[in-house]
């Protein structure tokens, strides 16, 4: 068994957990997520407390022990405390703003790139340049995110581009004249 998949998961008391043969749902104040477990996984709730274990102890089936414990775990903390994705826009002239259900970005392109909002996901516009994500599927919230910088990713030249908060770019010197 591994490690992650040992560790219990404790459940808030705002949120509910319901587990059926193959699939569990948790429910919580920012929403309800969803996701299918294989067979071979046993999920047990005692008391707040949730146990992920496997009834076959192959190697494969330990490696999917632990990544269903982790995203179990995700899907609580998800529906209980929303993950947050921060995106800075850094360059001349980039900016995002949100129309409606998309958010429109100009980033240096003959035309503004729109890109469609998931219902799951809330999108604010700080000033412009900053970008904040919210959702309670971390999952969809990562893939979100990485779509929109996608458009520009951070160059090591001049360190423009669509940058997560924290990140730092390795510069890079240009070409020295002779």
């Amino acid at each position: 068994m591994t490690r992650i998949g040992k560790l219990p998961i404790t459940i808030q008391e705002n949120v509910d957990v319901s587990y059926s043969e193959c699939e569990i749902t948790v429910k919580g104040k920012f929403g309800t997520l969803q996701t299918t477990i294989p067979e071979t996984i046993g999920v047990e709730n005692d008391n707040g407390i949730i146990t992920v274990s496997v009834k076959n102890n192959t190697r494969n089936l330990r490696s999917l022990h632990g990544l269903y414990r982790t995203l179990i775990n995700n899907m609580v903390i998800g529906v209980s405390e929303q993950f947050q994705v921060t995106l800075i826009l850094k360059g001349v002239g980039y900016r995002a703003a949100v129309q409606n259900n998309e958010i429109v970005l100009n980033l240096g392109y003959s035309h503004p790139v729109k890109l469609e909002i998931p219902k799951t996901i809330s999108v604010e516009v700080v000033q412009n340049t900053t970008i904040n994500l919210k959702s309670c599927d971390k999952e969809l919230l990562g893939l979100f995110a990485a779509n929109i910088r996608a458009w520009r990713q951070p160059e090591p030249y001049k360190g423009k581009g669509i940058l997560y908060k924290g990140e730092q770019i390795i510069r890079k010197a240009g070409k020295s004249a002779k």
